[in-house]
């Protein structure tokens, strides 16, 4: 479960509506941060810690105590320091890819982004935020760290992965530097599939299976006997070439094959159609069924497996509203 918002969150999030935050748009893949488009905003501890420092300093000039002021001074330089520290963490690190293997509106969608940095800083205390969902890693110099990230999914089509926050609060804590990322990278999301099974079409799409016939059946391999085979399927020639008793296992050459038609389901409204023919999809590959898909302007198929798969459900995706 992601920890509630602190105060310098909530005002980043407020602040990221400003048009002079960058990015506005979407950005090209890679990504680099520079100086420009970092921001720093001290936590609720840094609040603290600046209240009390101004108090040491005050009560020092008050009663002329020069060990408090030294004291005072010494910690306001540290804490300094920790701005830059954190300012350079994320300073020279780059958004190098995205990628996001589809699934089903509703699902959460994996992000995966590698990034990798420039320099010999070795960047710890990373944070990455999408929406509710966060992630923490550290980027070794030199090498690439991919992480992953959650991105809920609504509906079907095309998404873009939003605006992304790269934020740390090395190394002590007093502030929060962020930067806001906006690849330009879509991801496809595929249709919900219907609820509720129903059978497959015949060709005619009137929800039941068709089979395309051939005569006869032709033999596999040969297989030793096992008891309960018919008599008939036993191979006597090679039986006794082999001297034991051998069965002939057949493939039957009667292959499955249904069409899915978007024209036969006529009583569904467009949704209801793209989530019926989803289902079909899925329950065609399940039964490893051969299956061709009709749809508006375009057919794909007959084949199954994951490319006929991928091929049918992201046509499915891309059809334009109803």
């Amino acid at each position: 479960m992601r920890r509630p918002p602190d105060l310098v969150e909530r005002l980043s999030e407020r602040l990221s509506r400003l048009p002079l935050v960058q990015p506005r748009r979407g950005e090209a893949l890679p990504v680099a941060i520079g100086r420009k488009r970092i921001y720093i905003l001290p936590t609720g501890f840094g609040l603290f810690l600046a209240t009390m420092l101004a108090t040491m300093i005050l009560g020092g000039l008050n009663y002329n105590n020069n060990p408090a002021l030294l004291l005072a001074f010494l910690i306001a330089a540290v804490s300094f320091n920790s701005l830059v520290q954190a300012h350079l963490t994320l300073s020279g690190s780059r958004l190098t890819s995205l990628h996001a293997e589809p699934v089903h509106a509703g699902q959460p969608l994996a992000m995966r982004l590698t990034f990798e940095a420039q320099g010999r800083r070795h960047r710890e205390g990373l944070e990455l935020r999408s929406g509710d969902d966060e992630v923490f890693f550290a980027l070794p110099p030199g090498e690439r760290v991919e992480v992953t990230l959650a991105l809920p999914t609504r509906r079907r089509g095309w998404i873009a992965p939003g605006r992304l926050r790269l934020s740390t609060v090395r190394p002590f804590g007093l502030a929060r530097a962020w930067s806001w990322l906006q690849p330009q990278r879509p991801l496809l999301v595929y249709p919900a599939a219907e609820a509720e099974a129903v059978p497959l079409p015949d060709s005619g799409g009137d929800g039941q299976s068709r089979r395309s016939r051939t005569h006869g059946e032709q033999p596999l391999h040969l297989r030793d006997y096992r008891p309960g085979d018919a008599q008939r399927q036993i191979a006597w020639k090679a039986s006794a070439r082999a001297d034991r008793l051998l069965v002939r296992e057949y493939e039957s050459s009667a292959a499955r094959e249904v069409e899915l038609d978007w024209f036969a389901l006529t009583t569904l409204t467009h949704e209801q159609r793209i989530r019926r023919l989803t289902r079909w999809v899925l329950e065609a590959e399940r039964q490893a069924i051969r299956y061709r898909l009709r749809l508006p302007g375009q057919a794909i198929g007959p084949g199954r497996g994951a490319d006929h798969r991928h091929a049918c459900l992201r046509a499915l995706a891309l059809l334009p509203d109803g």
